[in-house]
């Protein structure tokens, strides 16, 4: 079973769906149990850093994520879910993130000729190509977002994108990954990147 964690955040529902998609078993929760007794656990979510973190806390599933991650469950952070593993973002100055992953999240700057947030397609540059992303190169994902993650451990980038700059957009440690775009919007080689991590 894949516990997907139920927090208040947005577009959750679309990630229970493409799970099903392959016939696997979802199980939307906040119960902590359930959580770190699940085969495989996502942290999906479009939302604010700041308050995202407010109700993470709020239902102690800060510290259920940490446990999780301690114990090698294969786990997926998606866009807002990849941000919180980080240590704090621009988007909610003072707000520590979870601080799993060294970096930080940033703004991304408004220049000439590029829309801020950032909605639509852009390719990715893979950089771990025998991870979750095997079979993937240059391929086009879907992004919704106005901030991005600066990794300080370079080991764990995935992918990169260029938009305004260049931004980290997938990190592997272990059994932790984690992308900026929506792989549950981005078609079928977003649903290959589902599949493999169902295969950890």
């Amino acid at each position: 079973m894949t516990a997907v964690i139920d927090y208040g955040a947005g577009n959750i529902g679309s990630v229970v769906k493409a799970f099903a998609h392959f016939g696997e078993g979802c199980q939307l929760t906040a119960d902590p149990a359930k959580i770190l007794s699940a085969r495989r656990v996502v942290l999906p979510g479009v939302g604010s850093f700041g308050d995202a973190m407010g109700k993470l806390q709020a239902a102690g599933l800060d510290d259920v994520i940490r446990e999780v991650v301690l114990r090698d469950i294969p786990f997926l952070g998606i866009c807002l879910g990849m941000q919180l593993l980080f240590l704090c973002s621009e988007e909610s100055p003072g707000v520590k993130g979870l601080g799993i992953l060294p970096g930080q999240v940033l703004r991304i700057p408004a220049l000439p000729g590029y829309k801020v947030p950032h909605i639509g397609w852009n390719s990715l540059s893979v950089q771990k190509p025998d991870g979750l992303l095997q079979g993937l190169d240059q391929e086009y994902m879907y992004f919704v977002h106005s901030f991005y993650v600066r990794s300080e451990d370079r080991e764990s980038v995935a992918a990169v994108t260029e938009y305004t700059e260049a931004m980290d957009v997938a990190v592997e440690r272990g059994n932790l990954f984690a992308c900026q775009f929506h792989p549950e919007k981005s078609g079928d080689k977003g649903l290959s990147i589902l599949h493999n991590f169902l295969e950890r």
